[in-house]
């Protein structure tokens, strides 16, 4: 069973919501809603936008990228341009804190089972992914992120990504810190040692598309990667990079509908059917992302089921973060890390 976990993305699924928080559904026939595009979003417009067309002639338009800053300019200055929005729990955590969410009326949803940190007071749990390493066959495999911060015995650039809350957990691990201690909080000092011995050898990367490219045009030996889009690159592309899941740091995103939305039993009306096992699973087939209803997993071949981040043996050794620690210092890390990165 998926534990609960840290941060992540925001999806095209969430542009449906609009056709839900409008009056007049059926004269409604174009939404424009936040998207983060990418692999995610193909997946989503291909098993939700493409039925909401065919069913109800409602056009899907995205606006990208998404994430905090916009979702939260909208809330505050209450011009919703898009009603409701998927992201990390990093970012429903402190929206929620902010006060710019609508709490979620779940019994209006009743989506059981789900898997209960899916069923936050003001998300609808969307999907689990996870951040792992992967590297390009040729070069000396790590295991672990020891091993990966080696650049001694495991020589070649590293690409990571240009975000403290998903590069300092691997650097910590990389000097000794188990994924237990770091559900607890990181020791910072112990995290930017690491990452000042690797700062020459390291391309930090911002989109989820870079990492396979960087890998496949032969720039880094290995790096942090989406497993969604890295799996998508072995099996779609035949790319045979090598993946490691072990301390991989595993997420929850969620839909969440922002302070002032209007028509919000309408929008129950999607998250109810985006909850649906049948839907999700189509998610899954597409692209390996696990899924926040239980009843899914039932409809999965194994082939499916093994290659996503909710399966036994992938998830036993991923990383737990203390939300909280984040939420309280996500501010004073960020100025920490950008100042580092400037040097």
């Amino acid at each position: 069973m998926p534990k609960a976990k840290v941060f992540g993305l925001s999806a095209v699924t969430a542009a449906v919501m609009m056709a839900f928080a409008m009056p007049a559904l059926a004269q409604v026939k174009e939404l424009h809603v936040m998207d983060a595009g990418g692999q995610w979003g193909d997946a989503v417009a291909k098993c939700i936008d493409e039925p909401l067309l065919k069913k109800k002639g409602i056009k899907v338009v995205t606006e990208t990228p998404g994430g905090y800053a916009k979702m939260a300019a909208q809330a505050k200055s209450g011009v919703i341009n898009n009603v409701a929005t998927d992201g990390s729990t990093s970012e429903l955590a402190r929206m929620a804190a902010e006060g710019l969410l609508e709490e979620i009326d779940w019994g209006a949803i009743n989506p059981m089972p789900m898997f209960d940190e899916a069923k936050n007071k003001y998300g609808f749990g969307s999907s689990y992914y996870s951040t792992i390493m992967a590297w390009r066959k040729g070069v000396p495999a790590p295991s672990n992120w020891v091993e990966f911060f080696d650049t001694e015995k495991f020589p070649g650039k590293r690409a990571l990504p240009d975000y403290p809350d998903y590069v300092l957990p691997f650097a910590a691990m990389a000097d000794g810190m188990t994924p237990e201690e770091i559900s607890k909080g990181i020791d910072l000092d112990r995290a930017f040692k690491t990452l000042k011995r690797v700062k020459k050898d390291t391309i930090w990367w911002q989109a989820g598309a870079q990492p396979p490219q960087l890998l496949a045009s032969g720039e880094v030996a290995m790096t942090s990667v989406y497993n969604g889009r890295i799996d998508t690159a072995n099996k779609n592309e035949k790319k045979n990079f090598g993946m490691v899941w072990d301390g991989a740091l595993f997420t929850l995103d969620s839909w969440v509908i922002l302070k002032g939305s209007p028509n919000k039993d309408a929008a129950y009306k999607f998250l109810d059917f985006a909850g649906k096992a049948e839907n999700q699973a189509k998610l899954s087939e597409n692209i390996a992302y696990g899924t926040s209803n239980k009843g899914a997993t039932a409809l999965l071949q194994p082939a499916v089921l093994k290659d996503l981040p909710t399966a036994p043996d992938n998830i036993k050794n991923a990383v737990e973060i203390n939300v909280a620690f984040w939420l309280e210092n996500i501010d004073r890390l960020t100025e920490r890390f950008n100042k580092w990165a400037a040097k």
